[in-house]
């Protein structure tokens, strides 16, 4: 029988406020985005794995506080004068580590915002304290930031981010399938892609729907990667 190809279709990842699934894992990060307006300082440093939802709370507050959205690993071309008293995001922030020039523009940029009445959200992996920051005044600003975690994911919240992948892409996976999945992948976020990605790729290849037979194949011939 003839593959069936697959074609590499864009994907719409959800991004609202009722597609952030709250648990005891991320609630307590919810609740410092949602009092943006009391933080101490007028800054906060949200930490958490990567897929734990940075971005996404981070999206939700810069849409609420009409704020800008930085990448670290574009700040050495960035004009912190031009954002004066605005609200910034400035996400992936353990990436400044080793570049001089960004940290130079992010310590300006720390300060020009909130000198001027602005407010500051930074997303991170880990605490300023792990990030290996070379200039001694951005580090002690930084170190100096009220810090929020996402803590490790609890089953609850795998369930949901599980169903959500599936739902990006265009996929309503059964009940069965997520509690099959669940007990036999790593209990991460970057495994939870992982098994989403190769099943949406194997579905598409062989013309099957996806389903815990394919899961099964994929876990037990891949059981390394997950």
């Amino acid at each position: 029988m003839a593959r069936q190809l697959a074609f590499d279709l864009p994907q719409r990842e959800a991004r609202g406020r009722r597609d952030f699934f709250v648990s005891e894992a991320n609630a307590a990060a919810l609740s410092a985005i949602d009092g943006w307006r009391g933080w101490p300082g007028r800054k906060l440093v949200l930490i958490g794995p990567a897929g734990a939802g940075k971005s996404h709370l981070a999206g939700l507050w810069a849409e609420e506080a009409g704020a800008d959205v930085l990448a670290a690993d574009a700040l050495a071309t960035a004009d912190p004068a031009a954002l004066a008293g605005r609200n910034v995001v400035l996400e992936d922030a353990e990436m400044l580590a080793g570049d001089r020039t960004a940290e130079a523009v992010a310590f300006h940029l720390h300060n020009i915002v909130l000198a001027e009445g602005g407010h500051l959200l930074v997303t991170a992996a880990t605490a300023p304290s792990r990030w290996g920051l070379g200039l001694p005044d951005l580090a002690s600003r930084m170190e100096g930031t009220p810090v929020v975690a996402i803590e490790p994911p609890d089953e609850a919240l795998l369930a949901a981010v599980l169903v959500k992948l599936f739902t990006d892409r265009q996929i309503d996976p059964p009940e069965t399938l997520i509690r099959y999945i669940l007990p036999r992948i790593d209990r991460s976020f970057a495994a939870l892609r992982a098994i989403v990605a190769a099943l949406d790729e194997k579905a598409l290849a062989e013309g099957k729907p996806v389903s815990r037979d394919l899961a099964r194949q994929i876990i037990e011939a891949q059981d390394a990667l997950f």
